[in-house]
C-alpha cells in the first residue's frame, strides 16, 4: 500500500496546539493543531538610563497602590462601571458548546467568495490514528470542489470562525474574523471612482507585466529587521555607526501620468536587462573557466 502524503513529509519538530476532531455531518476525523506561521519580531526590555538595570512591572491594586501576589488575582467581568463579577476557571469549563472540543463544520461554500479580508491566521491540521482516510476523503473532495468547510473552533478560551481548506498535500484551518469585526470602507474617500484614460490604463498594465514575475516568497526579507540587527551588533561591539539617509522619493507628477508610466516601464526594462546580461556574463565566464582547465588538463 502506498505512502499518504503526510506520511512522507514530516512536520516541524513542534509540540500541537489543540487536539480534537474535525467534524461534519457525522463524520469525526481525529487532527492535531500545530501552528502554521511564526512570528520573527526584534524583543526590547525597557531600562534605567543611569545603571541600565531592567525595568520590571509591578501590578498593585487602585485601591491602595500596593502590590498584589500572584495567588490573589481573579478575572473579572465589568458589567456596570465600577461593579465586576468574578470568574474562575471552572466557570469557563462550565461554557458547553459544539466548537470547545472539535472543529465543527456548518456549512461548505466557494472559498473564491469569502473576502480575503476574513482570513487572518493559518494552522496546519495532521490526522491522528484511524482519521486518516477520512482526512484524505476530506482533503481529495475540497480540493476537487473548490469549496472550504466554515466552522467553529474553541483555542484559547475564545471562539473563532475558521475555514477549514486544502494547502498542497495538507489540510489548513485557517481562523476567520466575524463579520461584526470586519470594518467598512465606506469611510473612506476617493478610491477606485476617478475616471481613468484608455492610454493611462494601457500603460498600467504594461508597467504590471513588465514587473511581473513567478511567485517565489523566500526572496522577500524583513530588510528593517536585518538592518536593526546589524546596528545592534555594531553598538554590542562598540563599533562606530554610520548610516545613509534614503534618497527622498520623488512626487509623481499627476499632471502627466502617462509619462510616469513610461518613464518607470523604461527603467524596468533597463533593470532587466541589466540582469540577464549579468547572468549570462557569469554563466560565459563560468564556460570560458572550465574550457580554459580542460585544455590545462589535456596539456598535462
Amino acid at each position: 500500500m502506498a505512502s499518504l502524503p503526510w506520511e512522507k513529509i514530516p512536520l516541524p519538530h513542534m509540540r500541537p496546539i489543540w487536539k480534537g476532531s474535525i467534524s461534519f455531518g457525522l463524520v469525526y476525523i481525529p487532527v492535531a493543531v500545530f501552528p502554521a506561521t511564526r512570528e520573527e519580531k526584534l524583543s526590547f526590555r525597557q531600562l534605567r538610563s543611569s545603571d541600565l538595570s531592567p525595568i520590571r512591572y509591578k501590578k498593585v491594586a487602585e485601591a491602595d497602590s500596593k502590590e498584589v501576589p500572584a495567588d490573589q488575582i481573579v478575572k473579572g467581568f465589568e458589567y456596570e462601571r465600577g461593579r465586576y463579577v468574578v470568574m474562575k476557571d471552572g466557570d469557563f469549563e462550565k461554557v458547553r458548546i459544539e466548537s470547545t472540543h472539535s472543529i465543527d463544520i456548518t456549512d461548505f461554500v466557494d472559498l473564491e467568495q469569502v473576502d480575503p479580508k476574513f482570513f487572518y491566521r493559518p494552522y496546519f491540521l495532521e490526522p491522528q490514528k484511524g482519521g486518516e482516510k477520512a482526512y484524505a476523503v476530506l482533503h481529495k473532495a475540497l480540493s476537487g470542489t473548490g469549496k472550504t468547510g466554515i466552522a467553529k473552533v474553541v483555542i484559547s478560551n475564545r471562539e473563532h470562525l475558521a475555514a477549514v481548506k486544502p494547502d498542497g498535500l495538507f489540510l489548513i484551518l485557517e481562523l476567520m474574523h466575524f463579520a461584526s469585526e470586519i470594518l467598512s470602507a465606506e469611510v473612506l474617500k476617493n478610491g477606485s471612482t476617478t475616471a481613468v484614460s484608455d492610454k493611462e490604463l494601457k500603460m498600467a498594465q504594461a508597467l504590471i507585466e513588465s514587473m511581473s514575475v513567478p511567485w517565489e516568497p523566500e526572496k522577500y526579507r524583513d530588510e528593517y529587521r536585518t538592518a536593526l540587527m546589524e546596528i545592534i551588533e555594531q553598538k554590542a561591539q562598540h563599533k562606530e555607526i554610520t548610516t545613509k539617509a534614503p534618497a527622498p522619493p520623488a512626487p509623481t507628477n499627476v499632471v502627466d501620468l502617462v509619462k510616469v508610466l513610461q518613464d518607470s516601464l523604461n527603467r524596468t526594462q533597463s533593470l532587466k536587462q541589466k540582469r540577464g546580461a549579468g547572468r549570462s556574463g557569469a554563466r560565459g565566464s563560468t564556460s570560458a573557466l572550465v574550457r580554459q582547465r580542460r585544455r590545462a588538463g589535456a596539456l598535462g
